[in-house]
């Protein structure tokens, strides 16, 4: 199955939001895709850091 492409999938944000939106309101909803997408892209490499891990290195307790 094909990656559906960049303009595929803006042209689908696009739908769902209201009629009324507002450009900062596409500008999230691409904002938040991409981070998304990063996060999920990062966490399939392995780069990622257990929060117990991290808590510790601030002094933080769980």
């Amino acid at each position: 199955m094909a990656t559906p492409s960049i303009k595929e999938e803006a042209r689908r944000l696009v739908e769902k939001l209201p009629e009324n939106s507002t450009w900062e309101d596409l500008v999230h909803e691409i904002y938040v895709r991409q981070a998304v997408e990063a996060g999920l892209a990062d966490s399939q490499a392995g780069r990622t850091t257990d929060v117990e891990q991290v808590r510790s290195s601030f002094g933080l307790s769980a």
